[in-house]
């Protein structure tokens, strides 16, 4: 976690080179005294501006006036001075550091945790009250290393802390957020006992850059229609058909929808709404897209293998959909069991306890390792098609020379849209692994988050012009080649009818590649 600190720290330096998706800005918490009884809640303690609360420079300070650890509040006000957030930024991610000092008396216990009593408020205004958006008590494990003898004259030197997660928000719907840190001690419970001497408390905000988030929106704003319109036209050209559509143009069709799905830019709304469950539903919309395109690809694939015999009825994939289904399930709960209770606590983490970090874990291995060995499937899929379709030219020697043509044509084409439908797998794997194993802040080296954004921007650019280049690709063609003696060439029946155009599909039939996997199939 400290090393993509530094990554975050080092993209600031680097703006003027390429553009990032998100920034890093570090806060240092104020420490205010709040000597009321009860310490009421409704009261907000401001580090600075007109109306700032009594400050303490330091613990040591807090001794000598006889100031309780209860009644010293850990401020921090969102953004820094003379700024505004703005709904462009879309989220705030928050990551903690402790700042604790080694004591002879006072010394850091082992598997020592820290209870926060955090609130989070907001306003519009830098002079209307605050409004309270969440109050938990939230329980975070301290992993810290000392590397010093612990003898009395190491004492004051600080150990060495894992960053702890600290909030996420959804949408950033107001100016100005302040939140509010204590730390309850109680003896007799055990609360904040043995955790140190904490001198300081910093956070880091993340956030998604303004200038990245319009060049989103217009990307989904105009492939939004692009999309619409070549599944619009896709499907008029079946319609017009004199025969039913078969199982691969209908794979195709709903690869199209969701693709459309994901591309609906309703992020527009979150500059005028505050809806703290877009980063949820963004995720719902690209675990169906990943769930869809995975299952196309074994359809599309074993629709064209030869020695498939259930072809055209999706029962037949069962096998091969039924774990890509459930694994998508998988996702979803996975989710909704940190993010769906973020809607109501923005404090919650599942990274904050053994048994969530080491699930959480668990579940990115997996899932790693599931789409690695599914991506091996695919090949080999792809490699039994091209082995097939290999075996068939063959044949086209004894073949006319225009048919030969066409058919050559036909084939060269066929196997750059395998080629090109592996290389589209290949990526797509490997941002869905770095995606979760960095929640979408890839650093490699000093190559920091200027990478993730043309990486991201271009996966999904990817994704509009595979599926486009499908459905123009396999959109019924309604020219005839005519009719040849040569017909039987390839074992296609006389009496159906090729065309010579650049798509693949026909209005008798969905491809002639296809044709003849089906015709070697029932032989």
């Amino acid at each position: 976690m400290k090393s993509e600190l530094e990554c975050e720290t080092k993209a600031k330096t680097k703006l003027q080179k390429a553009p990032s998706p998100t920034t890093a800005v570090p806060y240092m918490s104020v420490k205010c005294i709040d000597v009321r009884k009860n310490h009421h809640k409704t009261k907000w303690l401001m580090p600075w501006g007109p109306n700032h609360c009594k400050k303490l420079k330091d613990f040591d300070e807090a001794v000598s006036r006889q100031i309780e650890a209860n009644d010293i509040v850990f401020a921090v006000h969102i953004p820094l001075p003379s700024k505004e957030m703005s709904p462009w930024f879309q989220f705030m991610l928050f990551i903690m550091q402790l700042d604790i000092a080694f004591k002879m008396d006072n010394d850091l216990k082992e598997n020592a945790e820290i209870t926060l009593d955090v609130s989070l408020a907001y306003r519009d205004d830098m002079f209307d009250d605050w409004e309270e958006i969440a109050h938990a008590i939230e329980i975070r494990k301290l992993k810290c290393t000392f590397g010093s003898p612990k003898t009395v004259e190491s004492e004051g030197r600080h150990y060495d802390c894992d960053f702890l997660p600290f909030m996420e928000i959804g949408s950033v719907a107001h100016k100005y957020y302040l939140i509010n840190i204590r730390l309850p001690v109680n003896d007799r419970k055990g609360i904040n006992v043995g955790i140190g001497e904490i001198k300081d408390i910093r956070l880091v905000g993340i956030h998604q850059n303004g200038g990245f988030t319009k060049v989103w929106f217009a990307m989904k704003t105009f492939l939004t229609p692009s999309i619409l319109i070549i599944m619009v036209w896709y499907w008029r050209r079946i319609t017009l058909m004199t025969r039913a559509p078969v199982l691969l143009e209908k794979v195709i069709f709903a690869l199209g929808i969701s693709m459309t799905f994901i591309n609906i830019p309703v992020e527009w709304f979150s500059i005028g709404f505050d809806w703290t469950w877009m980063l949820l539903f963004g995720d719902i919309r690209q675990g169906i897209f990943y769930a869809m395109l995975l299952s196309f690809w074994i359809i599309f694939c074993g629709e064209h293998m030869m020695d498939q015999n259930e072809r055209n009825r999706l029962s037949g994939y069962w096998k091969q959909v039924g774990p890509i289904a459930v694994g998508s399930f998988c996702l979803f709960i996975f989710d909704m069991c940190e993010r769906g209770v973020q809607l109501k606590n923005p404090f919650y983490s599942i990274w904050t306890t053994e048994v969530g970090t080491e699930l959480a874990m668990a579940f990115i291995i997996v899932a790693g390792i599931c789409l690695c060995l599914y991506f091996l499937f695919l090949c080999f899929m792809v490699f039994q098609v091209f082995r097939n379709i290999s075996g068939k030219q063959s044949s086209l020697p004894a073949m006319s020379k225009a048919r030969r043509l066409h058919y050559e044509g036909l084939i060269f084409r066929f196997k750059f849209l395998m080629l090109i439908t592996l290389a589209c797998a290949a990526m797509t794997v490997i941002f869905f692994i770095v995606s979760q194993v960095t929640e979408g802040h890839w650093k490699w080296g000093d190559i920091t988050i200027q990478v993730n954004s043309a990486f991201f921007t271009g996966i999904y650019g990817m994704w509009n012009l595979y599926v486009f280049a499908l459905m123009f690709l396999y959109a019924p063609s309604h020219k005839n080649y005519g009719e040849d003696q040569s017909n039987g060439d390839l074992g296609v029946n006389s009496g159906e009818e090729l065309q010579l155009t650049t798509t693949i599909t026909h209005v008798d039939g969905p491809t002639e590649v296809y044709k003849l996997a089906r015709k070697e199939a029932q032989e």
